[in-house]
């Protein structure tokens, strides 16, 4: 009997724990149920909107300002050329020989020049020159072949002499030489070997003078030379020939031979002389 009673309260026991684990997991469940609804919340989708960042301004590099300088003029440069070296006044006509062929298209034309002395021939005639004189002892060229002439015309009471204007073609050699120079050349040379003619100047007993003085009275005294219009009759009162003109008689030994000359070639000479004088004043320091 009391095995049955002691199954039935086992019986009774295990019924109580069935119903008490089904409560249980029922409430679990009831708990675990409301929970779930509580937390279920309808979730609206969230648009993560990238803000906009604005571009990073462009900074320009601040540059120094120029400095500015005010503009110099300058002078352009000039190349300096040597200084020529020049041979002793006593040892220069070999120098001047080796030079003058350079500076003439007619060489052939050099031999009317003489070749001893040349620097000091040249000063010593140009200074008479100016002055109205001709050292003829000192001329830098050979004389003419051909001599002076004159025509002699019978006027019924005696002779008149008349001048041969053919006795003028005896200088055209010497002209064409001197126009074959160039003159720009000539001057550049002439400022060379300016030392040497100083030094013959200098000899004359002119230690402080400018030669290039004498030189400029020289060519001037061409240049201002006129030939007359009027045909150049002669006297013979003896052997020598005299212009019947007595204002054309007077005139000084240089001008008497710029008239000899002819009125052809003293216009050449003119020329060339022009350009020579415009040169050296140019150049003259």
């Amino acid at each position: 009997m009391e095995d049955q009673a002691q199954k039935g309260k086992q019986t009774s026991w295990g019924i109580i724990a069935v119903i008490i684990a089904i409560v249980i997991a029922g409430l679990v469940w009831l708990y675990v149920s409301s929970t779930t609804e509580q937390e279920i919340v309808e979730v609206t989708p969230v648009v993560i909107v990238k803000a906009e960042v604005p571009p990073e301004p462009i900074v320009e590099p601040i540059l120094a300002e120029e400095e500015v300088f005010p503009l110099v003029e300058t002078e352009p440069l000039v190349a300096i050329e040597p200084e020529p070296i020049l041979p002793s006044l006593n040892e220069s006509d070999v120098w001047v020989q080796e030079k003058l062929p350079s500076f003439t298209w007619r060489k052939e034309l050099l031999k009317l020049v003489i070749n001893k002395d040349m620097i000091r021939r040249f000063v010593v005639f140009t200074d008479n020159f100016a002055q109205g004189n001709l050292a003829y002892a000192h001329s830098p060229l050979i004389k003419p072949n051909a001599k002076f002439l004159a025509n002699e015309v019978s006027n019924g009471a005696g002779s008149d002499w008349k001048w041969d204007e053919s006795a003028t073609r005896r200088f055209t050699l010497y002209v064409d030489l001197l126009r074959s120079f160039d003159s720009e050349t000539l001057v550049k040379w002439y400022f060379e070997m300016k030392p040497l003619i100083d030094q013959a100047y200098a000899e004359l007993g002119y230690p402080d003078d400018n030669f290039t003085e004498v030189l400029h009275d020289a060519i001037t005294k061409v240049l201002d030379m006129e030939i007359p219009k009027e045909s150049l009759d002669l006297v013979r009162p003896s052997v020598m020939f005299r212009y019947k003109d007595e204002k054309i008689e007077a005139l000084d030994a240089a001008d008497k031979l710029l008239l000899r000359l002819g009125k052809e070639n003293l216009l050449v000479i003119k020329s060339v002389l022009l350009e020579i004088n415009e040169r050296l004043a140019r150049q003259r320091p």
